[in-house]
């Protein structure tokens, strides 16, 4: 696996903002990093096999438990989840996303290194897949970990990895309760310059819907003075399940889309900041509907 490069020579620039701590080196596996580097990145366009298209279900998620799923938990089990073999496996899945003939596509990425201080990604939330495939796109350029729902720190395979990468752990049922964890949490974490990714809908969703995005990364950006970086995404190849919603459906083809924006710094009481995230991701997330349709 490569590995994002170290800060250059005496006297040479870097290939890109090296991040206040360096990425690991990680020396098993034969899965590259992808997004070392670069501001784009777009991912190869790929013919599934017949045995894809016929049963993309347990293709996939067969694929899924007992390629990274299983290797990771097995890593975390030991101890040994660090950042580099976490990121690893998050490369492995969109892999196995590309395999099944989904590209990947990414804009924005210099602006994950934009400012020398950890930031906090403030997204939309639309499958398991993001959770899976951001820590590859991130890490390698800065530290960093999410704030998650209660759920994804207990549940089997999932719940080891989660613990850790040492997340923020909110339980959805008490806002205010909430509210003080991202708050204390997220103050101490940028303090030890871990950056954030903070979904702020109440729920996984297809659609954007502004009334159900909640300014809580805002308050923390303007608690802390850490810059907000925009992210929207497009991840329904991997779809919701109805009976367990990280086993959803999916659907060879479908384009795996991301867009960092332009960091901000919040002023005063961070409404107009709040609406410039909320307009850029609706913008992205209309833009690529249009294009791709929904997986519905």
């Amino acid at each position: 696996m490569t590995h994002a490069p170290e800060a250059g020579t005496p006297g040479e620039a870097p290939a890109f903002p090296v991040a206040p701590a360096p990425f690991p080196p990680f020396t098993e596996g034969h899965i590259p990093n992808k997004y070392g580097s670069g501001d784009t990145y777009r991912g190869p366009r790929v013919t599934p096999g017949l045995l894809t298209r016929l049963a993309p279900f347990p293709s996939f998620y067969s694929r899924l438990f007992l390629g990274p799923v299983a290797w990771l938990s097995r890593r975390a089990a030991q101890g040994r989840c660090d950042d580099a073999a976490w990121a690893y496996a998050s490369d492995w899945v969109t892999d196995l996303m590309e395999r099944i003939g989904c590209p990947v596509d990414i804009d924005g990425m210099d602006a994950i290194t934009a400012t020398e201080e950890p930031c906090i990604f403030v997204a939309n939330h639309m499958s398991t897949l993001e959770t899976f495939m951001l820590p590859g796109i991130i890490r390698p350029r800065r530290p960093v970990t999410f704030v998650v729902k209660e759920s994804l720190v207990t549940m089997p395979f999932f719940g080891p990895i989660m613990r850790s990468r040492d997340p923020i752990v909110v339980g959805r049922t008490n806002p205010r309760e909430d509210l003080a964890a991202v708050l204390d949490g997220g103050a101490e974490r940028l303090g030890r310059g871990v950056s954030l990714v903070i979904f702020p809908q109440s729920t996984r969703s297809l659609t954007f819907d502004e009334r159900h995005f909640n300014s809580i990364a805002v308050k923390l950006g303007r608690k802390t003075g850490a810059p907000l970086v925009p992210l929207a995404l497009k991840t329904d190849a991997w779809g919701q399940g109805r009976k367990i919603k990280e086993l959803g459906p999916v659907k060879p083809g479908m384009p795996i889309r991301y867009r960092f924006g332009t960091p901000l710094r919040v002023s005063g009481n961070g409404k107009e900041e709040h609406a410039a995230i909320c307009a850029f991701i609706a913008a992205a997330l209309g833009e690529w509907q249009a294009k791709d349709g929904i997986n519905a």
